[in-house]
């Protein structure tokens, strides 16, 4: 072969395709929006989500939740963290955001108190970026990437729990389903594999991949996509008529830590929802999965630009007469 290399295109695309797919910021995005008026904002938010993982672990994957359910239904305007009233359902009260966990929300609500106690800050960052800025530092304190946050979006002034039916993607979606559903918030296949590693330092309730251990088919009880060992300890930890409230971790070998496990695990069958798993044993999504499963470095690259595009989504920006700056995250402004 006269000593020549070939590098696999697959492998080409992940360090070319990156720059393509991450343009410019969005409207008045920018990362030193408030070098001005707030300038250790992220510092200040940093020490609180510090504070709030050293009470508990949850932080980290309540947090990331939290900015995932928030930007995909309506955009990034932490229209999420609104409290119902009797006259209107929030968008957090809805049947597929129940699960959502307390400690997402008290992150931000601490963060945005301790920003608004320094002078000149106060009523200045709105709750929206201070979501945005929590979820990087929960990613990047747990082991993940540490990447600059676009800021300057405005807290929206609509949260209905009717807004979020069909916003959320299914833990059975098969590859074409979750394609589509990426696709529609300007996001590529790419983007949501990506994306999708976030799973490392999740948890899920039993009843959201039941179907898999007990009643995948009319002739199978388990997936066969599942690993059998992995399918015995999900028994054994969900049994049947397990508790609701019992949850298991997503990345069975390294949950609090983010790192590239998740795609190791799911070489092996070990990806907790159908729609985890099928990232592997679809051919058009294996070999990103193959390349980050072996290259961290790629991967968390690939992770950035996602999280960067999701930080887009339709955002409120200065000058929006749809947004302003919450002086309470749960409540819009009287």
């Amino acid at each position: 072969m006269g000593g020549r290399v070939l590098v696999p295109l697959w492998s080409v695309c992940v360090s070319i395709c990156l720059i393509i797919h991450l343009g410019p910021a969005s409207g008045a995005l920018r990362t030193n929006y408030y070098a001005n008026v707030c300038p250790k904002v992220e510092s200040i938010v940093r020490e609180v989500v510090k504070t709030k993982i050293n009470q508990t672990f949850v932080t980290i994957p309540a947090t990331l939740r939290l900015f995932f359910h928030d930007c995909i239904v309506q955009g990034c305007d932490a229209s999420i963290m609104i409290q119902s009233r009797e006259d209107n359902t929030a968008e957090k009260d809805h049947p597929d955001n129940l699960s959502l966990a307390g400690d997402g929300f008290d992150t931000v609500i601490k963060a945005k108190a301790a920003v608004d106690e320094v002078p000149g800050c106060k009523n200045k960052v709105s709750c929206a970026d201070i979501l945005a800025m929590a979820t990087r530092d929960v990613i990047s304190l747990s082991g993940g990437p540490s990447y600059r946050v676009e800021l300057g979006r405005l807290d929206g002034l609509v949260s209905t729990s009717s807004s979020v039916y069909g916003k959320i993607p299914k833990p059975n979606f098969n590859l074409n389903q979750l394609t589509s559903f990426f696709s529609s918030l300007g996001l590529n296949r790419m983007d949501m594999i990506a994306l999708s590693a976030a799973h490392t330092v999740g948890f899920s309730h039993c009843d959201q991949f039941a179907n898999r251990i007990y009643n995948f088919s009319r002739n199978r009880k388990v997936d066969p996509a599942l690993s059998r060992k992995y399918a015995a300890e999900l028994q054994s930890m969900c049994p049947v008529d397990v508790d609701p409230r019992i949850a298991v971790d997503m990345d069975p070998v390294t949950h609090k830590i983010f790192d590239n496990q998740y795609y190791k695990n799911l070489q092996v069958g070990k990806g907790l929802f159908s729609s985890d798993q099928v990232l592997y044993n679809d051919f058009r999504s294996r070999p990103f999965v193959n390349i980050w499963a072996g290259n961290s470095r790629a991967f968390e690259r690939a992770f950035i630009v996602g999280m960067t595009k999701m930080g887009r989504i339709q955002v409120k920006t200065q000058g929006s007469r749809f947004g302003n700056i919450r002086q309470d995250c749960a409540v819009f402004n009287s």
